[in-house]
């Protein structure tokens, strides 16, 4: 079975969401933490997890990014019960029958989102409308060209995020994105 998978090419999440998943966790599209919310009201870093985050499975954290991966069925188990437990402790469901059925059903619908080829990254735009919550899915795929015959596609994501504004007073980062992305972005 296919499942996404949180991915971290660069530490932006970290800064763009107040809590951002660990790279590698399972993910949904986690919409159902915005079921409640005034979507017009919400600002920065709130806004930011509302038009594009993912959610991690085991910290109910945010990622901009997943990619497609393979999920043995104890791993699907797992994420479900990680899910169930945050679906009845933090959002109240009556019961472990009801918050397991909804784990699996968060699940369903992120492993529909797998058809793309394992290794794809994919990247959600939500917003609400007439009372709804909209989301729509883009598969990023490398520009024609830019990927030498049997070049590892991990290397090559890791190559798309080039630019970086810089804070000229702040001390320089560097961050080792191909070695990030060698070790699975762990």
């Amino acid at each position: 079975m296919r499942l996404p998978r949180t991915i971290r090419l660069d530490p932006s999440d970290t800064f763009v969401f107040e809590h951002a998943a660990e790279p590698g966790e399972w993910a949904v599209t986690g919409s159902f933490l915005f079921a409640d919310v005034d979507v017009g009201g919400l600002t920065g870093k709130r806004l930011a997890a509302f038009r594009s985050g993912f959610v991690g499975v085991r910290s109910l954290g945010f990622s901009t990014l997943v990619v497609v991966s393979e999920a043995s069925e104890g791993e699907l188990e797992e994420a479900v019960e990680q899910l169930t437990r945050h679906i009845r402790r933090e959002f109240g469901a009556p019961s472990d029958e009801l918050a397991r059925g909804a784990a699996r059903e968060e699940l369903a619908v992120a492993a529909s989102l797998c058809s793309p080829e394992i290794n794809s990254v994919l990247a959600m735009h939500r917003t609400a409308a007439d009372g709804e919550i909209r989301e729509q899915f883009r598969t990023l795929v490398p520009r024609a060209g830019a990927q030498a015959p049997g070049a590892d596609r991990l290397h090559l994501h890791a190559r798309a995020f080039a630019l970086v504004e810089v804070d000229e007073d702040a001390p320089e980062e560097r961050v080792d994105l191909l070695g990030l992305a060698d070790r699975g972005g762990r």
